[in-house]
């Protein structure tokens, strides 16, 4: 796995846990709506309405499971990443690494506030990367 590629995996995990957490708020709506009758009684045959809740509330906690699970990789997988970045020597590339991959901000927003223009933000960034490849390669052959 590249440089790039393994540091980015911190964005998406987050994009995923977002997009679960956005599911499951539809689904939480969902449940809302759901009205039960308590006038009438059925007595054959299961009531359709508690189906349809009990089902909902199911899809709700599955969905709670899975997002509780993707945030503990998140977690696991930023303190792998912050390890790494910490093995790089230069200090500019630890913090441009860290605002990029770790904090999500946008190269203008790292250009202002390490004080450098995009491209010696995108110089830095390059070296960056190639010390992460050096660091990535190592521990690939020590396991």
């Amino acid at each position: 796995m590249k440089a790039k590629e393994y540091l980015s995996q911190v964005y998406k995990i987050n994009q995923r846990i977002d997009s679960k957490l956005e599911q499951l708020e539809v689904l939480k709506s969902l449940a809302m709506k759901v009205n039960t009758c308590f006038t009438h009684t059925k007595v054959s045959g299961e009531n359709n309405e508690k189906s349809r809740m009990e089902n909902t509330i199911v899809k709700i906690i599955d969905l709670s499971h899975e997002i509780n699970d993707e945030v503990d990789r998140f977690i696991d997988l930023k303190a792998e990443i912050m390890e790494t970045i910490h093995k790089v020597e230069d200090v500019n590339c630890q913090l441009l690494l860290e605002k990029r991959y770790i904090n999500g901000k946008s190269w203008d927003e790292i250009s202002k506030e390490l004080n450098y223009s995009i491209r010696g933000v995108f110089k830095i960034h390059s070296k960056a990367l190639k010390e992460i490849d050096k660091i990535l390669k190592v521990c690939s052959k020590v396991q």
